[in-house]
């Protein structure tokens, strides 16, 4: 019997048939998240330069600058050993002259300017330190450049100084009076040797001074006169004319620059005040009267008073009046003795001209002497109330009387004859 099989039927002894799975799906990956995008930076060349700077050894460039330095140093230290050990080549001579009076500090700059040394400051701490500087001289020392500090100042400390000597110059000495002093001295030849000189005629030079430069060729008989102050000098002995004559003119220059802002606020010259000057130091005779006899003069100068209106100075001390009692600088004085006026018996009248205060109006040519500081002070700054109250006229008494000395001034001719009269003179 034929046993059919149907669909769902399973034959005996068969192993059951598995049941088919579905294979399980594996789960699907998680999307992996994009990274975040790194902000792109454009680099430039300053920022590569500076990530080069980065890994530059900073260390190494403090080395290398220390050692410069320490170089440098070493450099310098061995030159300023050098300098104050001295050299093997030693220069040629050189005769350098110390000024009285010099500090260690200027005589190493006159050691320098010489090119005797390098370092002025060095000498000047070496001098100052090794306590040697006290025994520096003045004089004329011959020196070369490459010697040793030690020898230097060995040099500087030996006694070499140069001969001089004392020359007083009063005040109110004239030109031809001052040029006498120094022949008197031995210092000059002659008195033409130095009036030459001292006026330029012989070609000497005194253009370094403005003063000098002002003096104007107006006929006057001494470029000179005025300008050759008065002081005492210490002088070499052994040097030429216009040493000595360039010694008074510099102490001029010195002493009256102070006087240059009165000068222009007053309106005048300095060859004007020297010469009103020179009246004053001749007339007034003492400092302490100086102010007023100047005030009697600038009131005569420069009054509207109509007695006065020609402004003469009318001083005895320069014009015609050829009385051997009176000091005249046109009849009795070293200078009218120099042109032998006396001699002749008169005054020049082309000298009368420029000269004579009775008769021209102003102030003469030049000066009539060579006047002190407060002089020349005194012409500037005459007294205020002597000029406001009008004084005119001054008299000295005379020297053999009980007023020997004393100033009379007075506002008229009247009240001056009467002080004529009280000081002996008439």
């Amino acid at each position: 019997m034929k046993i059919s099989r149907t669909s769902g039927e399973t034959p005996q002894n068969a192993p059951a048939p598995q049941p088919k799975t579905q294979p399980t799906p594996a789960p699907a990956p998680k999307p992996r998240r994009k990274p975040k995008p790194e902000p792109e930076y454009e680099e430039d060349d300053d920022e590569e330069e500076e990530e080069h700077r980065r890994h530059f050894p900073v260390g190494c460039l403090i080395v290398i600058i220390i050692l410069a330095l320490v170089g440098f140093g070493a450099y310098k230290g061995m030159q300023f050993y050098s300098e104050i050990d001295g050299g093997t080549d030693l220069g040629a001579e050189q005769t350098v002259s110390i000024e009285q009076g010099s500090s260690v500090s200027s005589i190493a700059t006159q050691l320098k300017d010489a090119g005797i040394i390098q370092y002025d400051w060095l000498f000047k701490q070496y001098a100052k330190y090794s306590g040697k500087a006290d025994g520096i001289q003045y004089g004329d020392f011959t020196l070369r450049s490459g010697m040793s500090y030690n020898d230097i100042i060995k040099t500087l400390s030996e006694v070499v100084r140069r001969a001089t000597t004392n020359v007083t110059i009063p005040e109110g000495t004239t030109a031809v009076g001052v040029a006498q002093i120094f022949v008197d001295a031995g210092l000059v030849d002659d008195v033409d040797t130095f009036l030459n000189c001292a006026n330029g005629t012989d070609g000497s030079d005194f253009s370094q001074y403005d003063f000098w430069n002002q003096i104007l060729d107006n006929g006057r008989l001494m470029k000179c006169e005025g300008y050759l102050y008065p002081e005492t000098y210490n002088v070499y002995t052994d040097e030429d004319v216009y040493y000595y004559v360039d010694t008074m003119y510099s102490e001029f220059a010195n002493k009256t620059a102070a006087l240059a802002d009165t000068i222009a606020a007053r309106g005048t010259t300095l060859d004007d005040a020297v010469k009103l000057a020179s009246f004053i130091q001749e007339e007034a005779g003492l400092e302490s009267e100086d102010a007023k006899v100047s005030a009697c003069f600038h009131n005569r100068l420069e009054s509207d008073d109509p007695q006065w209106a020609e402004h003469k100075l009318e001083s005895n001390a320069c014009s015609y009046i050829m009385r051997d009692s009176e000091n005249n600088y046109l009849w009795n004085s070293p200078t009218a003795q120099y042109y032998g006026w006396p001699d002749q018996g008169a005054i020049p009248d082309d000298v009368l001209a420029l000269y004579d205060t009775y008769s021209i109006s102003g102030l003469p040519a030049g000066p009539i002497s060579n006047p002190g500081y407060a002089a020349i002070e005194a012409a500037l700054n005459p007294d205020q109330e002597y000029i406001d109250e009008g004084y005119y006229f001054f008299v000295t008494g005379h020297p053999g009387t009980d007023v020997a000395g004393q100033y009379f001034y007075a506002k008229t001719a009247d009240e001056h004859y009467q002080n004529c009269v009280k000081a002996g003179w008439a």
